[in-house]
This record gives C-alpha cells, sequence and structure tokens, in this order.
C-alpha cells in the first residue's frame, strides 16, 4: 500500500499542469505612449496622454495570450499648438470622425528569453492593418513592465492626406515607442 500511495504521489508530480496566464492592468500614471514622425528630415515627437492597455500574459505560455491597447487619438500632443491644431483635421487624425485607435493582438509569440512579438490588427482613422509589436518583458511580484517600439507607414492609414501625403516634407515612416507599467489586475 505504501509503494501505491508513493507510486501515485511520484505520478502526481510528474504531471504538468498548465499555468494560467495572467490578467494585467496598465497604470496610467507611469506609461508612456510615443510617436515621433520626420518633418524635414528632423524629428517631429509627439505623445498620445491617454491610453489604455489590457494584457492576459504568461512569459512561459505567450500563445496564451492576449493584448488590447485602447488610445484616444484626441490626446495626441506635438506640443506645438499650431501642428496640435492641424493633426486634428481630417488630413491627419481626423479626431470628430475617429476619436480613437484600437489594437488587438491574440498572437503572441516568445522571440527569446525576455522579448515577444504580438502579432495583431491596428485600427487607426478607420483603417485597419495587420502590425506586429516586438516587446520586452520585465516582472517583480506583482509589477511588469512592457517596453517597445515599432514603424509603422503613415500612408497604410490615410495619415497626411492631400497635400501631406508626399513623402519629402514628412517621412513615410511613424515610430511609435511604448513603455507600459503594468499590474496584476485581480
Amino acid at each position: 500500500m505504501i509503494r501505491l500511495v508513493r507510486l501515485a504521489g511520484t505520478l502526481l508530480s510528474a504531471v504538468v499542469l498548465p499555468v494560467a496566464a495572467a490578467d494585467w492592468k496598465m497604470d496610467a500614471a507611469t506609461s508612456r505612449l510615443e510617436f515621433t514622425a520626420i518633418f524635414e528630415r528632423a524629428p517631429a515627437p509627439g505623445v498620445f496622454r491617454q491610453f489604455d492597455a489590457r494584457l492576459r500574459f504568461d512569459p512561459e505560455q505567450p500563445a496564451a495570450g492576449s493584448l488590447e491597447v485602447t488610445i484616444d487619438v484626441k490626446s495626441a500632443d506635438m506640443k506645438i499648438a499650431d501642428v496640435n491644431k492641424a493633426i486634428a483635421g481630417v488630413e491627419w487624425f481626423d479626431f470628430a470622425r475617429h476619436p480613437q485607435a484600437r489594437f488587438q493582438a491574440t498572437d503572441i509569440r516568445r522571440i527569446d528569453a525576455s522579448r515577444y512579438l504580438a502579432r495583431g490588427t491596428l485600427l487607426l482613422k478607420g483603417v485597419q492593418q495587420p502590425v506586429e509589436v516586438p516587446f520586452a518583458w520585465t516582472r517583480s511580484a506583482d509589477a511588469a513592465r512592457m517596453e517597445g517600439e515599432l514603424v509603422v507607414k503613415r500612408s497604410a492609414f490615410g495619415i497626411g492626406a492631400g497635400e501631406w501625403a508626399a513623402t519629402n516634407v514628412i517621412g513615410a515612416d511613424v515610430k511609435i515607442r511604448f513603455d507600459l507599467r503594468l499590474r496584476k489586475d485581480g
């Protein structure tokens, strides 16, 4: 009987149970979402002041995860009043008709020990495009940090239309940089 109990204990300890992905909520006060366009070959930085990210993620089983980011596009700030007024217009972000942007990913993969890739769809200015978002993940206790950057083509989303569609004054690429501070949700 003792052998049977030991055998059962050994078999149970050998069973690997799947670890549930944790739900993470962004700390808005310490997280940043920045973008940099190129204007006449010089960086033209900006920031989205209001956005939210929700993540279901286990770094050991990233494929079971998901990421959703909602951006209040009207919160875009390029720190120059005239530029901020211009980017609200139809040629740029068109705040009136498209006040929000959204990124959703259900395909998250490990690249190396602490780097991952989230593949999903970015909805911006009424246009949906597939986007890959590489990120680094660090965790301590019930807090985590997710940071990375990617480049998007502004023309793919109709950003900079009309006279601004050409790329000789405003570059084709926009770099997006993020630094999200997260805490376990629940």
